[in-house]
């Protein structure tokens, strides 16, 4: 694409060649910039990196296939944030599995003026997660992400159980 004058150059295109190969790269990723933003088509690097920009809920030791998933949902699951589903969603987005969530409080109406009161007076939060094969940095995980993902009011408590295995025939 030189012009004629420069085209029997030898000079210009050995520059040219060494422009090509420096700016080659750059071009490739600006023509691909749109995959960059999909967490399922970007490198996997560069989807670690973008949920540390959405405020995915990830440590790093996640498969693949949960990372990408975790960084696709993450901004939906900032608008359940401090829910019970949202709670929910982010635990089986960081293991994989849904887990048990009992809370105290309760939502109802009465008819009557200074009816009873749904739940019990005193908040609190579990959440029991039942994995193939928990281990101690399950609990910490766990415990770190129900901290972060709880109504900031709700005391809480966790805890990692064996799955109960069942015999196929």
């Amino acid at each position: 694409m030189l012009p004629a004058v420069f085209a029997d150059d030898d000079l210009a295109q050995r520059f040219v060649a060494g422009l090509d190969e420096v700016l080659a790269p750059i071009l490739h990723v600006l023509d691909c910039l749109d995959t960059y933003f999909d967490p399922a088509l970007a490198p996997i690097d560069f989807a670690e990196w973008l949920g540390t920009w959405v405020g995915a809920e990830t440590d790093g030791t996640e498969p693949e296939s949960r990372l990408r998933d975790a960084v696709a949902s993450a901004a939906a699951l900032h608008r359940v944030r401090g829910t019970r589903q949202g709670l929910s969603e982010a635990v089986r987005l960081a293991f994989g599995v849904v887990p048990d969530i009992s809370e105290s409080g309760g939502a109802d109406w009465n008819a009557r003026p200074l009816g009873p009161f749904p739940g019990v007076p005193r908040p609190h939060l579990h959440v029991t997660l039942r994995l193939p094969a928990p281990t101690t940095t399950d609990v910490h995980r766990l415990d770190s992400l129900v901290a972060a993902a709880r109504p900031a009011h709700m005391p809480y408590t966790v805890e990692v159980t064996a799955s109960e295995r069942t015999l196929e025939r």
